[in-house]
């Protein structure tokens, strides 16, 4: 090879080298010399999504939750101040209060604390608490709302006995088997707090966002009632019949939530009404809160909220087979086998039968277990009268594992117990 030749072949191989350099570069190589590259590739330009992504940036505009439901507008400061003066300049003033204080006889009326809590500081923990779990992120995403109309629900199960709704109390399917009693103040101005002039609507709504089988993200629609006037639910348009939960055995809780909105006016939703032939039909019942608010959002606005939890119990199996017409599911959790060691030739510290049987057919055990209860019982008279002082009967030449057992077995204490 002359050297024209040589010099020639020499630039080519230089230049690929350059070219196949600048093209690895361009691709983001992850190693460098060697090295594993930590942060953005030299003379690679990057994105505003991934520098975010790399230098693990947030934008508060972006995260930051937006509040959907109604202002407060509250008195200055000085007129509370003024308001809790007069108030305690009363209550001092009051000579029956202090005689009553003087001879341990003074009450406090519970129902009028309640009330003051509800109007003040109520509806603001009902929010902390729908946060907590997992209300507003369930059903609204990224929004959220503080409730300024109290809502009330009740659950019937008898004459005389009511199981209201509460932040998040637990209320079996069996007790809320009916449609419950609701109420609330249909002519309270949620932003003032005080009556409203004219007439208003609202809109309840009932679902479950943990009832869904086949898409998790949706919800199942429960209760449906709109164009509710003033307050009087049974004159408002039921969209969607009342259906009871139905949380499956063995998954556990799911989340009954009540959502009450306040309408600008008389609004046509007959789009989202079920046929009362489909009152069973659970996939005609998905329903999206966050879909139904972005419809319409411009006609109402979320004022009340209510939930409560629920778990299987024994009246759902019927509920399943009569009502729903499915065959019930059973959800069981699958446990992995114990982990167990090898065996050693001698385990020290430890008790020799426990040891034994560890290593043991399960079924066997069983059947040793049976078998020696069934030699002390008398078909007709029973098991043996336990001793009446187990602990005052020495065991003398009896090794010490066989001491504990022998204990144990008059105490009725151990695994003794599970035969």
């Amino acid at each position: 090879m002359s050297f024209s030749n040589l010099l020639m072949k020499n630039s080519i191989n230089g230049s690929l080298r350059s070219t196949q350099s600048a093209a690895l570069l361009l691709l983001n190589v992850s190693t460098r010399q060697g090295h594993t590259l930590r942060g953005k590739p030299p003379g690679v330009a990057r994105t505003l999504e991934q520098r975010l992504q790399d230098e693990n940036v947030t934008d508060p505009e972006i995260v930051a939750r937006i509040n959907i439901g109604f202002p407060q507008l509250k008195p200055s400061r000085s007129a509370q101040l003024k308001e809790r003066l007069e108030h305690l300049k009363a209550q001092r003033a009051s000579k029956e209060l202090e005689q009553l204080a003087r001879v341990n006889k003074l009450l406090i009326d519970l129902d009028k604390v309640q009330e003051s809590y509800v109007q003040r500081t109520g509806q603001h923990d009902l929010r902390l608490l729908a946060d907590h779990y997992g209300i507003f992120e369930h059903l609204f995403g990224s929004a959220y709302f503080v409730p300024r109309v109290p809502l009330t629900i009740r659950y019937e199960l008898n004459a005389d006995t009511l199981s209201p709704v509460y932040n998040g109390n637990v209320i079996k399917p069996s007790e809320a088997s009916k449609a419950p009693l609701v109420s609330f103040d249909g002519q309270l101005d949620p932003v003032t707090g005080k009556a409203a002039q004219g007439d208003s609507y609202w809109t309840l709504l009932a679902t479950n966002p943990d009832a869904h089988y086949t898409n998790p993200a949706a919800e199942c629609l429960h209760w449906f009632i709109a164009n509710i006037p003033n307050g009087k639910i049974v004159e408002g348009e039921v969209l969607a019949d009342y259906l009871p939960p139905f949380p499956p055995r063995g998954l556990g809780y799911q989340r009954m939530v009540f959502v009450l909105y306040k309408q600008e006016s008389r609004l046509d939703l007959s789009s989202h009404k079920l046929d009362a032939k489909d009152y069973n039909n659970l996939e005609k019942r998905t329903f999206s809160t966050l879909d139904f608010y972005r419809q319409h959002q411009d006609e109402l606005t979320p004022a009340g909220l209510a939930f409560y939890q629920t778990n299987w119990d024994e009246s759902l199996t019927s509920f399943y087979h009569n009502v729903l017409q499915l065959k019930e599911p059973i959800y069981e959790y699958d446990f992995p086998k114990p982990y167990l060691a090898d065996q050693k030739f001698f385990p020290l510290k430890q008790a020799f039968n426990l040891y034994m049987d560890k290593h043991r057919d399960i079924k066997e055990i069983n059947k040793e277990y049976l078998q020696r209860k069934l030699a002390k019982t008398h078909p007709f008279e029973g098991p043996e009268k336990p001793l009446r002082f187990p602990n005052a009967h020495p065991l003398r030449d009896v090794p010490s594992w066989l001491k504990t057992e022998i204990r144990k077995r008059r105490l009725g204490t151990g695994r003794v117990q599970d035969y």
